[in-house]
């Protein structure tokens, strides 16, 4: 499969998760509600599921891939003045950098576009997240979440994960990027398991269930997705809609 093709399955997964997990928010159900509706695996009954920034972020990403074959910083746009993306990132909590988890929410597509080479994987991981985020134990977080294969396993995970305390710690709900790709892990098979997982997770659960979409969509697709769950979620504009 193509490096575009790839690409854009990983995008569904992605928003598909995010629109998915977002419903799961307190805005629209209180959590003892959602956590239950979860665990019966209810499917969320709102007529449209909106995506949220996660996907916005990642659509931006697919773009200039879509239309230079690598990540050229300054055409991220994420920032008002793009030229200055380094003076302004750098100037982050203290001059510290972003340590959120901002920038995992979006690299699914970007590792699945250059999953046969690792060590293009990293290079284009680092320029399409460092716009926004600078900690060093950041960088290691997002290597990690884009880290996409075509049989993800939770050895390959842990190989493909950089000595930090990310790759230390225990898999707890609160470690948003190991319990997603736990989740990914899990179930690489099946996006709606890995989806129905990562929200059980609750917490930001529209950006664990986009980190587990991501994953596992960019090897299987959306074709074994209810299709009312396609039809509510948001459109995709420029990348087929709903697919």
């Amino acid at each position: 499969m193509d490096p575009a093709t790839t690409a854009r399955r990983s995008l569904e997964g992605l928003s598909l998760g995010d629109a998915f997990g977002e419903r799961w928010f307190p805005l629209f159900r209180p959590p003892r509600q959602a956590y239950a509706e979860i665990r019966a695996r209810r499917t969320p009954p709102e007529p449209h599921w909106y995506w949220t920034d996660d996907t916005a972020m990642a659509l931006g990403v697919l773009r200039v891939l879509d239309g230079h074959g690598e990540i050229r910083r300054t055409l991220l746009r994420l920032h008002r003045e793009p030229d200055f993306w380094f003076q302004l990132v750098c100037e982050l909590f203290g001059g510290g950098g972003s340590a959120g988890k901002g920038e995992a929410m979006r690299v699914a597509p970007s590792g699945a576009w250059f999953h046969t080479c690792p060590d293009r994987v990293a290079e284009q991981t680092v320029r399409s997240t460092e716009v926004t985020h600078a900690h060093p134990e950041d960088l290691k977080v997002r290597l990690t979440a884009a880290s996409v294969r075509r049989e993800p396993t939770l050895e390959a995970v842990t190989t493909g994960t950089p000595d930090s305390t990310v790759r230390e710690g225990p898999v707890r709900a609160d470690d948003t990027v190991p319990f997603a790709l736990w989740c990914a892990a899990r179930h690489s098979g099946d996006l709606v398991s890995a989806l129905w997982a990562a929200a059980e997770g609750l917490g930001d659960v529209d950006t664990t269930c986009a980190i587990a979409g991501g994953v596992v969509a960019a090897r299987t697709g959306v074709e074994g997705v209810p299709g009312v769950w396609l039809e509510r979620r948001e459109a995709l504009a420029g990348v087929g809609g709903r697919a």
